[in-house]
């Protein structure tokens, strides 16, 4: 049976928690900061009857600026690792501006979101698109198996049903297929990969289950302890599954 991957989770600012990695300690950076956008999205409803796709962001959309921990993310980073970060249309020109300077390639990847967030008024467009900024070096190496895995977008549903956490809620849980799918292509078992801002662990989760080490930060004590808790199980669920094989 193949070695259990080793988990790292950090409860606190992720600046403080960066600063004490190892140079070039990192593979894959794939992570879910702050989007800046908060309530004032025109038309949203707040389905009470399906609360899973809440819309109401304002208690984990801080202000987040990615200048801040960007010295510690390029530090941490191999030179032949990659970056993954989910962005909103507020923040693509600053994630931009920062970092297509730095990496050889900076391109975007799109999850195409197949029960988006009905809205009240037919005025705009549905959100049913998220972006992903993609930043790696020459080097990197990708593990495509078929040509339909090259395609720079993903289609699948929001996080929904049991694998959404009720208490707490985050309000922008991330499906662990779309992260698996991410982890996959751009990563090896054995790898490590951090996510700064971990939410609720779902990355832990995709990471876990792919056998690459982890390694989490969050902030929020609520969600931290629900990550600690769900990491808990779900690598306790993949050691029984791995010993009926």
């Amino acid at each position: 049976m193949t070695a259990l991957p080793r988990q790292k989770l950090l409860h606190g600012d992720c600046l403080e928690h960066l600063q004490k990695l190892g140079d070039d300690s990192v593979d894959l950076i794939l992570t879910d900061p702050p989007y800046n956008i908060s309530t004032y999205s025109t038309g949203n409803m707040n389905f009470k009857w399906r609360p899973e796709i809440n819309n109401d962001l304002a208690g984990w959309d801080q202000a987040f600026d990615p200048a801040r921990i960007k010295e510690q993310l390029l530090r941490v980073l191999k030179p032949t690792g990659n970056m993954f970060a989910f962005c909103s249309y507020n923040t693509i020109g600053r994630w931009h501006q920062l970092f297509d300077p730095v990496f050889d390639t900076f391109q975007f990847f799109v999850w195409h979101k197949s029960n988006p967030v009905p809205k009240v008024r037919r005025q705009g467009f549905l959100n049913s698109c998220e972006l992903i900024v993609c930043m790696w070096n020459r080097g990197h190496s990708w593990n495509f198996g078929r040509q339909s895995e090259m395609h720079n977008f993903f289609e699948g549903p929001i996080c929904m049903g049991p694998e959404r956490l009720k208490d707490p809620k985050h309000p922008t849980q991330k499906p662990v297929r779309l992260l698996e799918h991410l982890i996959g292509i751009a990563s090896n078992p054995g790898d490590t990969v951090l996510d700064p801002f971990m939410g609720v662990g779902s990355t832990g989760a995709a990471a876990i289950k792919l056998e690459r080490n982890f390694i989490g930060m969050e902030v929020d004590e609520s969600y931290f302890k629900a990550a600690q808790k769900r990491l808990f199980e779900f690598e306790a669920d993949t050691v029984s599954q791995g010993e009926l094989m």
